[in-house]
């Protein structure tokens, strides 16, 4: 069966999934039809919070695919969202993020603020391009009078044409380090209210999260109990898929979003005097000290294969060595890291 098939609905992730900066992922645009042509619905999900969902959508209707802002959640939403359901009407609360963070306040019935001295009830931080120093100078003056304090998302980096670049993570570790506090809140992945709050709004009872993010949309999903798949378009390398934790393995794995429209044969483990896996025509196994690989065919059930391996040795308490078969894959693949 196709994975699409196994799903009611698909929580896409944007950012290196469907694009990256003003561009299309190669091949995403021709899948995105392929999947409406499908007739499975379709939301996407981002962590990103400096635009509002109809610049967001605006972006993807530019590639040629029908988008509605009904069909975007960004985690401005279900942080503007978690802050109406505790402050009254007309509250101030500290804006540092993009427009979209702080339009997402407003049409929350919040009041936007941007100085300490506006007395502000709570102070909510998400990613913007033009965030600098005097806004998070204002920031650190707020959280030393103790307001409740609400990140949208925790990605230490975001992938740009250029390269992968800093994200709002990186500046709330700066607040934490000038403050010493932690936020009390972060509402965009990987807190699973993301993912449960877009299903609920989407009429989805069986969906699928796909992602390229181990520590965000593949964590979110497990943490809400929905399965999801990784594809490689984004910032996660092989190397990092081979040694992700139990809670950032992903149900399934792709290279590319076409993969949506793929069967995903299963991983068979065995665990005996050494681990070993096979998907396809492909084994993976585990002894000696290394990580091995060895087959034909479809170069990500190799992947998968090898995958399967590394986590199953991983969680038996064997320590070994992957390099070699991550170099392998990479060839197979051709990818990048």
């Amino acid at each position: 069966m196709k994975l699409i098939d196994q799903a009611d609905g698909l929580l896409l992730d944007l950012d290196g999934v469907v694009y990256v900066g003003p561009d299309a992922v190669p091949g995403a645009v021709d899948v995105l039809r392929r999947i409406s042509a499908h007739g499975t619905r379709v939301g996407y999900v981002t962590n990103n919070a400096s635009r509002d969902a109809a610049d967001v959508a605006g972006h993807i209707r530019a590639f040629g695919i029908a988008c509605e802002p009904g069909q975007v959640i960004t985690s401005a939403d279900v942080a503007a969202d978690w802050l109406a359901g505790r402050y009254p009407s007309g509250s101030p609360v500290l804006v540092v993020g993009g427009d979209g963070l702080h339009h997402a306040v407003e049409r929350s019935g919040l009041r936007v603020v941007t100085e300490a001295s506006q007395r502000p009830s709570a102070f909510v931080q998400g990613f913007g391009p033009d965030v600098g120093w005097r806004q998070l100078a204002e920031a650190t003056y707020a959280l030393r009078d103790q307001v409740t304090w609400v990140a949208t998302n925790l990605d230490l980096t975001v992938p740009t044409p250029s390269g992968i670049a800093l994200g709002n993570g990186a500046l709330v570790q700066a607040l934490v380090a000038a403050t010493g506090r932690t936020p009390d809140a972060v509402t965009g992945k990987p807190a699973p209210q993301v993912f449960t709050f877009a299903a609920r709004r989407w009429g989805m009872s069986r969906p699928l999260v796909i992602g390229d993010r181990l520590d965000t949309d593949i964590a979110g999903a497990r943490a809400a109990g929905i399965p999801s798949l990784l594809v490689l378009t984004g910032v996660t390398s092989v190397s990092e898929l081979l040694t992700a934790v139990p809670s950032e393995r992903p149900d399934y794995i792709g290279a590319r979003l076409d993969s949506i429209m793929d069967s995903h044969p299963a991983v068979e483990t065995s665990v005996e005097s050494c681990v070993q896996t096979s998907v396809g025509r492909w084994q993976a196994s585990v002894g000696d000290g290394f990580l091995r690989l060895s087959g034909d065919g479809n170069p990500v059930d190799a992947l998968r294969a090898a995958a399967g391996a590394s986590w199953a040795a991983h969680d038996a308490g064997m320590i070994f060595d992957r390099q070699a078969t991550v170099d392998q894959l990479l060839r197979l693949l051709d990818v990048d890291g």
